[in-house]
């Protein structure tokens, strides 16, 4: 039991375990460009945003999206001890969308006194929980991470329709200091009121408060903010709901995550 509980949590990544008490992200190297060229990657779960200082994120699920609907390949990717790296050679005019997305079941019990976990699909799971498994909570997840890199004059953007997922007023790069930003906010492709969102700007050791913008979304799914710094930004967006695929389940929990630069004035 203990091998197989082990073996899902490497499948599925360190954020299976550390969702609740660290970040993850991916940081482009740059978010504007003005011709095509290669762009680097980092990706990393950690403390402050853009700080490597904890664990380096696997990238097994991620997805780059060409301006033109086809797939790009990571190139050099490297996974060190704090940081995972990779290139992307960008060669077409538009924007890149880079997505991680990850779903499955995530549960927490107890075997005696020792606390037990698990991320997986629900076929395995219900085979590793043992029948005397103790204050079980099992839930349905669907995660997702995203950044954008635009080569010359952005595209744009379309959403999935699935699980939690972000609108701008703006295109994520075009953001400016002290321009007023709507996001909505949408649950299987619609507005979605109820939505916890924080936005922290990065460098946050530098600073002795972290500044951290705290929101919720409302009846129609948007948020308006203004944010007067320059620099790179990271949201954090949160959702929960009864709307399950498998009837064992009674919740189901939603996050989505995105890297964006705001440009100075």
């Amino acid at each position: 039991m203990k091998y197989i509980l082990a073996l899902f949590f490497c499948a599925a990544g360190v954020e299976a375990s550390l969702v609740h008490a660290h970040g993850f992200w991916i940081l482009p190297s740059s978010t504007v460009l003005s011709s095509p060229q290669f762009v680097t990657f980092d990706a990393a779960v950690s403390n402050d945003p853009f700080h490597f200082n904890h664990r380096p994120l696997q990238i097994d699920a991620l997805t780059i999206h060409a301006p033109d609907g086809s797939k790009v390949n990571p190139l050099n990717v490297s996974r060190g001890e704090l940081r995972t790296t990779f290139d992307a050679n960008l060669e077409q005019k538009g924007t890149y969308r880079l997505v991680i997305l990850r779903e499955g079941l995530r549960a927490f019990w107890k075997e005696g006194d020792q606390p037990k976990r698990f991320m997986g699909d629900a076929e395995t799971l219900f085979k590793s929980v043992p029948d005397d498994a103790k204050d079980l909570k099992i839930s349905e997840m669907i995660n997702r991470l995203e950044t954008f890199v635009t080569i010359g004059s952005p595209t744009v953007l379309e959403t999935a329709g699935k699980g939690l997922e972000m609108m701008t007023s703006i295109h994520p790069n075009d953001l400016i200091a002290n321009e007023p930003l709507t996001l909505q906010f949408l649950v299987d492709g619609k507005p979605a009121e109820g939505v916890k969102v924080e936005i922290i700007k990065g460098q946050t050791r530098y600073r002795n408060n972290r500044s951290e913008l705290e929101l919720e979304s409302g009846k129609n799914g948007k948020v308006t903010i203004t944010l007067p710094e320059a620099g790179m930004y990271w949201l954090d967006a949160n959702f929960s709901d009864d709307k399950v695929s498998d009837t064992r389940v009674k919740k189901r929990d939603l996050a989505y995550k995105l890297t964006f630069e705001v440009l100075p004035q």
